[in-house]
């Protein structure tokens, strides 16, 4: 059981991540998500992009901890540091 929480935290740290970037790229640019993706790769922006979307991933880890899911709170960490590295190779 303690792996699937693990893995449920992992794949929400994982949507939050991008719903984080989409709502960045949404509300203070000017493109719509997928041409704004396109455009601030070619910029070499997107792990600026991936970094400011991972903010929301700070308050679901508050959420979970206030809710006494540990694990899930881990799997959010483990989200960001695969977003981190991941942003590192982009």
């Amino acid at each position: 059981m303690n792996k699937i929480d693990l893995l449920e935290g992992f794949i929400i740290g994982i949507i939050a991540s991008i719903l984080g970037s989409y709502l960045f790229i949404t509300f203070f640019t000017d493109f719509d998500f997928i041409n704004g993706i396109k455009i601030m790769q070619f910029e070499g922006k997107l792990g600026k992009i991936i970094t400011l979307g991972s903010i929301l991933d700070l308050v679901v880890f508050g959420i979970l901890l206030k809710l006494n899911k540990e694990l899930m709170a881990r799997g959010v960490v483990l989200a960001v540091i695969v977003m981190t590295i991941v942003s590192l190779f982009i």
